[in-house]
């Protein structure tokens, strides 16, 4: 498989622009590295994109990650290896890239305090501007098909 278009970034070079800016607003230390990742990869399970998927893996990995938690994140909500705190995420994680519940909610008012229990206003913000961020990488990868196995070497 190859990508649909081979350097995107060559054509729109402010998509550079963009990413640098998302990874500042991510990166802000509000939120644990490790819970923004695992919330991208979980993202990437949901909608099932063998990009997002492979570049997260070899993310957690290089981070440090067991592999217990790594394996077991697509059942997350029966695991132990998880956090109450990376639990409120994985479950807003769902909320926001699951489909919606027929006549509910996407993501209902009780789920969102359940998150912001654990997250104080600006690792809640940076959560929730994560799964913007996930939203507009995953809907990329989607479209434009980019080789899973070069970016999983190149996350690593």
């Amino acid at each position: 498989m190859s990508p649909r278009i081979p350097d995107a970034n060559a054509l729109v070079p402010e998509i550079q622009e963009a990413a640098a800016a998302l990874v500042r607003a991510t990166g802000n230390g509000a939120l644990p590295q490790n819970t923004g990742t695992l919330v991208f990869l979980r993202a990437g399970q949901i909608v099932g994109n063998t990009y997002q998927v492979a570049r997260h893996t070899a993310s957690l990995r290089g981070a440090g990650e067991s592999e217990d938690r790594i394996a077991s994140l697509v059942t997350w909500w029966d695991s132990p290896y998880f956090s109450e705190a990376e639990r409120a995420a994985l479950a807003l994680t769902e909320a926001t890239f699951g489909p919606t519940p027929r006549g509910g909610e996407r993501v209902p008012d009780d789920l969102f305090a359940t998150a912001a229990r654990y997250y104080d206003p600006k690792a809640l913000t940076t959560l929730v501007v994560t799964l913007a961020t996930a939203g507009f990488w995953m809907n990329i990868a989607l479209l434009l098909k980019p080789d899973p196995i070069r970016q999983a070497t190149v996350a690593a």
